[in-house]
C-alpha cells in the first residue's frame, strides 16, 4: 500500500484518479467497491481514522462538542473521516483541519455536493483527501448516500455519531458498524433530543462519550494547541473586519481549520 500510494501521489492534486488496489479497512464492507476515484492526498489511507456522522441539523450542544472531539483526535494524530453534508460533516472535517481528513463524497469527484459546501470541499481536494466509489458525472441521487455510509463506516475504526433522530439516514450507518463489529459512540443528550442516540445508550448499542480527553486518549495523545499571535489576538473577540485587516492571510484559513468562529461578525477563539 505505502508502495502505490507514494505512485499515486506523484499525480497532480487537482486531477481525479482511481485507486485499482485493496483498501483494507473495505473488506469488512458487503460489497467491496469495483473502483474508488480520489482528489488530494491518498497517504491519509494509512492513517488511523475515526469516522464522525450525524444529523444535518444537530443542536447547538451536539455542534458544540462534534467540534471539540474532532479537533482533538485530530490533535492526537487521527485523521477523520465523514460524508461533506451541512451540519455534524462539515463541522467535523473543518475542526480537524484539511490536512486531517477524508471526505467520502456521493457524487462523482466533478461535482460539488452540497453546493454550500464548496469552498470546505475544495480545501480538502487540496490538503486532505476526497474519496468516491462513483464514476465522474454522477449526480446526487437519493441511492447513492446509503453507499456512501458505509464507505465512511468502513473507514474508521470505531463510529461516532454526534446527534441523530429515528429513522434517519445517520441510523443506517449505525446498522453498518453493527454489522461490521465496529464499537458505536454517542453523545448524551436531553431527553426528547436526538432520541435515535439515546435510544441507542437504552439498548446497550453505543457507548456514551462522558469525557473527551479520556475518549480521545483511548487512540492517541493529545498534542497541545500552539497560540500564536493571531490566535491571542482572537481571545480579545475583535470583529471579523479588524482581524482581517491586521492578519489578512490568515482569518479564512483559521476559520476553515476550525481554529475560530464567526458570530455577528465577531470573532471568537474555539
Amino acid at each position: 500500500m505505502d508502495r502505490i500510494c507514494k505512485w499515486l501521489n506523484k499525480q497532480k492534486l487537482n486531477m481525479i484518479s482511481k485507486i485499482n488496489t485493496s483498501v483494507l479497512e473495505l473488506k469488512s464492507m458487503k460489497k467491496y467497491p469495483d473502483e474508488l476515484f480520489f482528489k488530494g492526498n491518498i497517504e491519509l489511507l494509512n492513517r488511523k481514522k475515526i469516522s464522525i456522522v450525524g444529523s444535518r441539523k444537530p443542536n447547538q450542544y451536539a455542534r458544540q462538542l462534534t467540534h471539540e472531539i474532532a479537533s482533538k483526535l485530530a490533535r492526537a494524530d487521527l485523521c477523520i473521516v465523514s460524508g461533506g453534508a451541512i451540519g455534524t460533516d462539515v463541522i467535523a472535517h473543518k475542526a480537524a483541519g484539511m490536512q486531517n481528513t477524508i471526505m467520502v463524497a456521493g457524487t462523482g469527484l466533478d461535482k460539488h455536493y452540497p453546493a454550500v459546501n464548496k469552498n470546505v470541499i475544495h480545501a480538502i481536494e487540496k490538503d486532505g483527501l476526497v474519496l468516491s466509489q462513483f464514476k465522474i458525472g454522477t449526480p446526487s441521487q437519493r441511492y447513492n448516500f446509503p453507499l456512501r455510509n458505509e464507505l465512511i463506516v468502513a473507514l474508521g475504526e470505531v463510529l461516532i455519531v454526534m446527534y441523530g433522530d429515528e429513522n434517519s439516514g445517520t441510523m443506517r450507518s449505525v446498522e453498518y458498524a453493527q454489522k461490521m463489529g465496529k464499537e458505536i459512540y454517542v453523545l448524551p443528550h436531553r431527553i426528547g433530543e436526538s432520541n435515535a442516540t439515546n435510544k441507542l445508550l437504552e439498548q446497550g448499542i453505543a457507548k456514551a462519550i462522558y469525557d473527551i480527553d479520556e475518549f480521545v486518549k483511548k487512540f492517541g495523545e493529545i498534542e497541545e494547541k500552539k497560540c500564536d499571535d493571531f490566535l491571542k489576538f482572537c481571545k480579545m473577540n475583535p470583529s471579523y473586519d479588524e482581524a482581517l485587516k491586521k492578519f489578512p492571510n490568515r482569518v479564512f484559513e483559521a476559520e476553515l481549520n476550525g481554529d475560530i468562529e464567526v458570530i455577528n461578525a465577531k470573532i471568537y477563539l474555539k
